[in-house]
């Protein structure tokens, strides 16, 4: 499993979706489009983890931006509110699997299955620096599921972040930066960092997670157009674990980790209409 959340997501969803990277303005892009996105990605198998995952990914995007059903770099949901300093939604995304016998830590013990997250976030804009660069709050609440053997909830997560956005004029090149949090409940700690006592051996003693703070993260993520239809991407993340509920598991075995990847969205397919409203667009502006 990919380290949890965003550093996960960016691996089975967020990255392709890159394709249609958002300046401030979303009324100069597509209602729709369609490609395909790759990518090379190396994150920690876990938050705490000693081992990473490295993985290459070949996938199809479809982007849409309506008033409000929504499938962008953001996830898939429903904006339910918009105005003009607070959006609220109900959004999905997903997680890749992993091979717990991959992970010396885990060795014997349960793979951890594909995640699914669902659930409402509160976006605030806090304010407008430039007329390219804003900085907005956001407050998402998931529910975490895992795909493996049918459906079973794997509790809740909470992560509050502050995002700073940058476009290029014309959307040429766009830069984020986060700061977040994330707390879990005892259940999608005991997830990640219970050891059972069948599975308790020497060197791992057996161990009962609790609920708290399960990482801090620093990232930057960043586009840039080739032409109408190319973009490349990339991203970095630093982790910080150290004031973590689970240090004491067995599992937890690091207090920082880092995440990076890059990789290419072209797009094959385009709306001539606009995301709002009905206007036809030159496709050479984007």
């Amino acid at each position: 499993m990919n380290t949890l959340l965003k550093a996960t997501l960016a691996a089975s969803l967020s990255l392709p979706l890159v394709a249609g990277a958002q300046s401030g303005d979303e009324r100069s892009l597509p209602l729709w489009e369609i490609g395909i996105g790759a990518a090379g990605i190396s994150t920690p198998a876990y938050p705490g983890a000693d081992d990473h995952s490295s993985r290459g990914l070949v996938l199809p995007f479809i982007l849409y931006r309506g008033e409000i059903l929504r499938a962008d770099q953001g996830g898939i949901g429903a904006r339910l509110l918009r105005t003009e300093r607070v959006e609220f939604d109900v959004g999905l995304a997903g997680s890749l699997p992993s091979d717990s016998d991959d992970v010396d830590a885990r060795a014997g013990m349960p793979d951890l299955g594909t995640l699914f997250e669902f659930g409402p976030r509160l976006k605030v804009k806090l304010a407008d620096l430039d007329r390219s660069s804003r900085l907005r709050a956001e407050l998402p609440l998931r529910a975490v599921i895992e795909a493996r053997g049918g459906l079973r909830r794997q509790g809740w997560t909470f992560e509050p972040r502050l995002v700073y956005e940058r476009a290029g004029e014309g959307g040429a090149w766009t830069f984020q930066g986060q700061l977040s949090a994330v707390v879990g409940d005892r259940k999608i700690h005991r997830y990640f960092y219970d050891v059972a006592p069948q599975f308790a051996t020497a060197a791992r003693p057996a161990f009962s997670a609790d609920s708290g703070l399960m990482l801090v993260r620093l990232g930057v993520f960043g586009t840039r157009r080739i032409n109408p239809d190319l973009r490349v991407f990339g991203f970095l993340r630093f982790e910080s674990y150290k004031g973590a509920a689970n240090r004491d598991s067995p599992l937890h075995l690091k207090d920082t980790g880092v995440s990076g990847g890059v990789g290419l969205a072209w797009t094959w397919k385009r709306s001539s209409r606009r995301a709002a409203g009905g206007e036809t667009v030159d496709p050479t502006t984007f």
